[in-house]
């Protein structure tokens, strides 16, 4: 079997009995979770340089540890250059223990690298307790060699959880270490 992360162990022992308290849930099962994590990179220079969408693959995979999936247009945009079809973007579904080791490497290594780092905003939440997150270079993950890669890429990382609503969510990414920003 394998080893439990330890944001796992900390979503049972902490997490669930404080959101039982603060929303009155009965029963530990109605409790928010993450459900999955999802990390998309958008290449819009792979039109006039496949290597582009190569490279972006290749950082997802070592950020991720899981290969990701090339996602192509769906409508053919002329002034992009842009037709049906065309590779334009890499994107990774990470579920069970892959995603609690990226979320917790994400809380407690990337985002702490971000220069002038003063907590992610609590405005990315959609109204039904999933939390995207842009990050503007795929070098604050400690995988990615800076003298190795061909051009920052940034990506979009969305936390998408059981909550119903986005006060639940903040909840839970808060109670598992997600730095937000300090209200003043």
């Amino acid at each position: 079997m394998a080893i439990e992360s330890a944001l796992k162990e900390r979503y049972d022992k902490d997490v669930v009995p404080a959101l039982m308290e603060r929303f009155h849930y009965k029963n530990p099962l109605e409790v928010p979770r993450l459900v999955k994590v999802v990390v998309n990179m958008g290449v819009g220079d792979a039109v006039g340089n496949p290597k582009a969408l190569e490279a972006a693959v290749d950082d997802l995979t070592r950020i991720t540890g899981q290969r990701p999936l090339v996602t192509r247009a769906k409508k053919s945009i002329a002034s992009f250059k842009i037709r049906t079809g065309m590779p334009i973007g890499a994107k990774v579904t990470l579920r069970g223990q892959r995603m609690y080791d990226f979320v917790e490497k994400l809380f407690f290594m990337a985002l702490p690298r971000v220069r002038d780092f003063r907590g992610v905003s609590t405005r990315g939440f959609d109204g039904r307790g999933n939390y995207t997150l842009g990050v503007k270079e795929q070098i604050i993950f400690p995988e990615i060699e800076y003298d190795k890669i061909d051009k920052l890429r940034g990506m979009d990382i969305t936390l998408v959880t059981s909550a119903n609503t986005d006060e639940e969510a903040e909840m839970l990414l808060r109670l598992l270490g997600m730095p937000f920003q300090q209200h003043r």
